[in-house]
């Protein structure tokens, strides 16, 4: 199929964008990648009357680690976040993830802010942002604000954005030293959706999960080490209850009892990858 009729406009600066965005209102979608809004268009789930590329605003494409942040812009690329020198160690979970991300052609278009404006529970880079407590910024024309990931996502394509806003930038916080972070994902096949993807974050006094491909959005739980930093006794019973509390359904590719199981093995996989790699 190919997208209704649409008006496209490449502005200058933001402030052009973010004008247009406001004028058009419900009619009006914003464009960085396409790598999720393209299939969309072509398939006419969504029909806007324009269409606002924010690729080429250089203001928009920075990635840049400050005051215990690193934050990317949202014209920066997954292959540009992934060719970062340092990513490993300023985010290493999202260096773990990226890799799982499409494949290598759709990562160069593909941008980390359209993934989360997106908002698929399979995604990895929203995944990655629940499980190191990062932030979403928002900007309309009238101001900017900040949101933390776990209340950005609502359900499944919906988020806390307004029509007037754009997803202008992400915060992840950089790893603390003496961290560990691991990234495990099942899929029909290497760039496929994610069956179940697990994240596992690791500090000296806690380990903590987050969970993609189950519930309607990426969930995570934390739970404290037992004395002498070992994984708590009852961590079985902690990713059973968890498994559950995610609920999932039968689909074409999983069952919903599969995908329990694979949250209480990969779960304790990745649990014990990040406690292990502790700097």
């Amino acid at each position: 199929m190919k997208p209704a009729p649409f008006d496209y406009l490449r502005p200058a600066t933001v402030a052009d964008a973010l004008a247009a965005l406001a004028a058009g209102g419900d009619d009006a979608r914003v464009i960085a990648g396409g790598q999720s809004l393209m299939p969309m268009l072509n398939m006419r789930l969504v029909q806007p009357r324009l269409l606002i590329d924010l690729g080429g605003l250089s203001e928009l494409g920075t990635l840049r680690a400050e005051d215990g942040w690193l934050t990317v812009g949202a014209a920066v690329t997954q292959a540009q976040a992934l060719a970062r020198p340092g990513l490993t160690d300023e985010v290493p979970l999202l260096a773990a993830a990226l890799p799982w991300v499409g494949h290598v052609q759709t990562r160069n278009r593909g941008t980390l802010c359209g993934s989360v404006a997106h908002a698929d529970p399979s995604a990895e880079v929203p995944l990655c942002l629940v499980a190191t407590g990062g932030e979403v910024v928002l900007r309309n024309a009238g101001r900017r604000r900040t949101v933390a990931a776990a209340d950005f996502f609502l359900g499944p394509l919906t988020t806390a954005r307004a029509a007037d806003e754009i997803v202008e930038s992400l915060r992840f916080p950089l790893a603390a030293p003496g961290s560990g972070h691991a990234f495990r994902e099942m899929s029909m096949r290497h760039g496929d959706f994610a069956i179940v993807a697990c994240a596992a974050t690791a500090t000296a006094e806690r380990i903590g999960l987050a969970v993609g491909g189950v519930a309607d959005r990426p969930t995570a739980r934390s739970w404290p080490l037992a004395p002498g930093g070992a994984l708590p006794p009852d961590l079985d019973a902690h990713l059973n209850a968890f498994a559950w509390e995610l609920g999932g359904d039968d689909d074409q590719h999983a069952s919903a009892r599969y995908r329990r199981e694979l949250v209480r093995r990969i779960g304790r996989t990745v649990l014990e990858e990040a406690l292990s790699c502790r700097s």
